[in-house]
């Protein structure tokens, strides 16, 4: 017998130190079930096949929870379907969080899962970036992304927006040594200096990827 998604997320999880309860569960199984019914409609994802879904989005986003705290404030900037922002809000959701994405459709997903799961401390943004710059300065002590733009335009598009002493976190695939190396000068003229990587692969082969953390390098 095939397991469900979720419990495909819970057997992964717990081996990366993060068990889940009963209804983390359950809410991955809805949510992936909505994935795929508005999948059919509005393209939101590639990925449709269970185990991938379970695996590639839901368990992939999960690797930066063990990195927030309960007073973080976290931004998910370009988060098209809820990746990570939404499995991370399932798994902990103490902490504040706020996605933006300037595609319509894809916010309007997102919306619909906070309704559907009763997700709080959440808010969805459908605007562009640079909007934000207008009302949110220095207002999140984590910023992330997960495969949306070069390096170093992540960080001249996030560090307006980071609080005295956050971190940035790009999710990156395995050829980021060669981005950080080509962004080098950028990111030392925006201030900032790669803090860490912490690389890490994917159960069942479904690839190698890259945690790349970030912090202002006045803070260092």
């Amino acid at each position: 017998m095939s397991l469900s998604i979720g419990d495909i997320v819970a057997q992964e999880s717990q081996l990366i130190g993060l068990p889940l309860t009963a209804s983390a569960i359950e809410a991955f199984e809805r949510y992936a079930a909505e994935l795929k019914k508005w999948n059919l409609k509005f393209n939101l994802t590639a990925i449709t096949n269970d185990r991938e879904i379970a695996i590639k989005h839901f368990l992939d986003s999960l690797i930066i929870a063990p990195h927030l705290t309960v007073d973080d404030r976290l931004l998910d900037i370009g988060s098209g379907a809820g990746f990570p922002i939404i499995p991370l809000k399932i798994v902990r959701p103490d902490v504040s969080m706020v996605s933006v994405d300037a595609v319509e459709k894809k916010i309007h997903f997102q919306r619909h899962i906070i309704r559907l799961l009763d997700l709080k401390k959440i808010e969805a943004v459908h605007t562009r970036i640079e909007e934000l710059h207008k009302t949110k300065l220095n207002s999140f002590t984590v910023i992330t992304s997960r495969a949306f733009t070069r390096l170093d335009r992540f960080v001249a598009l996030a560090a307006p927006l980071l609080a005295e002493g956050g971190v940035l976190i790009a999710m990156k695939g395995e050829e980021v040594e060669c981005e950080v190396s080509a962004s080098d000068n950028s990111l030392k003229a925006s201030g900032f200096t790669v803090a860490s990587i912490q690389r890490y692969t994917l159960p069942e082969n479904m690839g190698e990827r890259v945690l790349t953390f970030l912090k202002s390098s006045k803070a260092a």
